[in-house]
């Protein structure tokens, strides 16, 4: 089963809109068949009529709804939601996009209750409708979006974070129950807690499970089922925000940041950080202006 990480880019918001004219995605390719991923996913349907396919379960979309799929669960598309005449969007972002500084990652919903909704739900998803008098609003708000993507001037990522907002706020408000989205999750929750809390030291996956209750098996059977990576993929994920952000607006050497994030050989760090975007740290802050 592909698993799609979000493809990060230096210097360029941690946001991807897609605009499914009668069955094209524009910009970009169509997706795979079955397949999970590791960011937010997000799918309005204005015209057309069909099914997606969650983990188990199928759901039939039709005008003004809104599926929210949280990261983890396994989708398997289907043409006939878009059909000849059909027209549907579908917003693609890692939790980070929403504040970069603020905790990691979808089940943070403390200091990010506007994620609630993807990280409840049957089966990894939920299916949301827009009432016919707010489908003009999240249009423009979907079209605004994607033209700051596009053009890309002075301001983008402020920009783009203030338009992605206002879109969860409206997704928000689609009668969803933050209580219960988390409630079945507390132990998930409890984990990245601690992430949270400890990434900047030199723990293990092992250390983690300890501090919850778990013994390192259970943890990440219960990791895996839900987020579809492992501890310790998280574990790099939130020391590799925390180095961007450090790379992109601080003057540490990369040695220092390599120290900030748990690291404790910066060749290793460079290393890792090479693997996960590319380019070394260097590299990385050129781009980014930093």
């Amino acid at each position: 089963m592909p698993l799609m990480g979000y493809p990060r880019v230096p210097g360029a918001p941690p946001v991807t809109v897609q605009r499914w004219d009668g069955g094209t995605p524009r910009p970009g390719p169509a997706l795979p068949g079955a397949h999970a991923h590791d960011f937010l996913v997000l799918l309005h349907v204005e015209r057309g009529h069909g099914p997606v396919r969650v983990d188990d379960r199928e759901i039939e979309l039709g005008p003004g709804d809104v599926l929210v799929v949280a990261p983890g669960a396994v989708v398997t598309p289907s043409e006939t939601v878009v059909p000849a005449d059909g027209l549907a969007w579908t917003v693609f972002f890692p939790a980070d996009a929403v504040d970069p500084a603020g905790p990691a990652p979808l089940v943070s919903w403390r200091a990010h209750p506007l994620l609630a909704p993807f990280v409840g739900g049957q089966a990894g998803a939920q299916r949301l409708t827009v009432p016919p008098d707010e489908r003009a609003a999240w249009r423009a708000g979907l079209e605004a979006l994607a033209t700051e993507l596009d053009e890309r001037r002075d301001g983008v990522a402020e920009a783009v974070r203030a338009h992605l907002t206002l879109l969860l706020v409206r997704l928000g408000r689609l009668e969803v129950d933050v209580a219960t989205a988390l409630a079945d999750r507390p132990v998930l929750a409890a984990v990245f807690e601690v992430l949270e809390r400890r990434f900047a030291e030199p723990v293990t996956p092992q250390d983690v499970a300890r501090e919850v209750g778990l013994t390192p098996g259970h943890l990440t059977t219960l990791v895996g089922r839900e987020t579809g990576r492992t501890v310790g993929q998280w574990l790099t994920e939130r020391r590799m925000r925390e180095a961007r952000r450090l790379l992109a607006g601080t003057d540490l050497t990369v040695a220092a940041v390599a120290g900030r994030v748990g690291y404790r050989d910066p060749g290793y760090f460079v290393r890792r950080f090479r693997r996960e975007h590319g380019v070394p740290p260097r590299a990385w802050r050129e781009a980014s202006g930093g």
